[in-house]
């Protein structure tokens, strides 16, 4: 199981302390996220300050670009650092259509059909041959030698998917490298939704599901004394609830018998009452979602839960991070734990 971290503070000057820090606590991937920044600057400069920790986005917004502007950017971040994993997302379609001002359409369709654009556009660069992507949605037909750069010595990034329901999780299974799981999940909804369906849509596309990594951000509620686990559930009650109250993250909550929850929550999040949505967060809800204990117990519970479904996780906490020595107790113990 390999350990990532996000890049919490994504203002540049920032990102090269935070990549040799990562490296040196023995993280295997930084990412960084699109958020109020954009997630790919922040990567050359981790690429320039670090030798073997992986880099990807977590995520970028598929459609808020298109699959040429989007292959030039994860072709040169590729070729530069061979670390290179481009995480796409859809976002949801108020954000595509108001915020970036782009089409928004059957997403999981688009989606797929935007995969398959990367791998025509990158094979065309790597291997030469014309470049002839006709598709529902986009089409690629003109690319002539003064705009193709040169072949990555790394080849091609791998492409992980952000995905909740089935639709998505199907498209990552018949073109995807990965699944980025979201942290509103559940190590049940996991085994018993996501994993079945991935595993399907793959032999169905003939692929092999084993070669498709999973990755997990897990909520965590632990600290170094009381103050601090408190301080840790809030922030952790406080996101699921913000999560259990959009709809298109309602099947978690039905899939546990709590999808009446979802409207609730919803609703109080139209009136403003973003405080008053984590009371309805109860204690099995949230030992459901979240790893809690002390460092050591919750990287022990990590390995319990997740260690045969994911191949990848991360810490998903308070905004401000878990002080070092919380982290390093936690990573320690994980390996420990995947060691017997």
């Amino acid at each position: 199981m390999k350990i990532d971290t996000i890049a919490f503070d994504p203002r540049l000057e920032k990102v090269p302390g935070q990549a040799i820090d990562a490296e040196a606590a023995g993280y295997d991937g930084l990412w960084s996220a699109e958020t109020g920044h954009d997630p790919f600057l922040p990567l050359v400069l981790a690429a320039e300050h670090s030798d073997t920790i992986e880099l990807g986005t977590a995520i970028a917004v598929a459609f808020a670009r298109n699959p040429m502007s989007m292959a030039y950017l994860a072709h040169d971040l590729q070729s530069y650092s061979g670390r290179f994993i481009l995480g796409l997302g859809s976002q949801i379609k108020p954000h595509i259509e108001k915020r970036f001002s782009m089409p928004w359409s059957s997403p999981a369709r688009r989606m797929k059909e935007y995969i398959e654009a990367l791998h025509a556009i990158w094979d065309t660069w790597n291997e030469g041959g014309p470049l002839r992507f006709k598709g529902e949605f986009y089409t690629h037909v003109l690319m002539t030698p003064f705009f193709a750069p040169p072949p990555s010595p790394h080849g091609k990034p791998r492409v992980f998917l952000a995905a909740v329901g089935p639709l998505m999780t199907k498209v990552v299974g018949e073109v995807a490298d990965g699944l980025m799981a979201h942290g509103f999940t559940t190590e049940s909804y996991l085994r018993e939704v996501t994993v079945p369906t991935l595993r399907s849509a793959a032999e169905a596309a003939g692929r092999d599901p084993e070669t498709i990594e999973i990755a997990l951000p897990v909520f965590v509620v632990t600290g170094r004394d009381a103050a601090d686990v408190q301080a840790s559930e809030v922030a952790v009650r406080q996101q699921i609830a913000f999560y259990a109250s959009t709809p298109a993250y309602r099947g978690v909550l039905e899939h546990h018998g709590w999808g009446d929850l979802q409207g609730e929550l919803n609703a109080m999040s139209k009136r403003g009452e973003w405080g008053e949505m984590a009371d309805l967060i109860d204690e099995e809800m949230l030992a459901t979602f979240a790893v809690i204990g002390e460092p050591a117990q919750v990287g022990r519970e990590i390995v319990a839960r997740y260690g045969d479904i994911a191949d990848r996780i991360s810490f998903y906490t308070r905004p401000d991070g878990l002080d070092r020595e919380t982290l390093a107790t936690i990573m320690a113990a994980i390996r420990e734990a995947e060691a017997t």
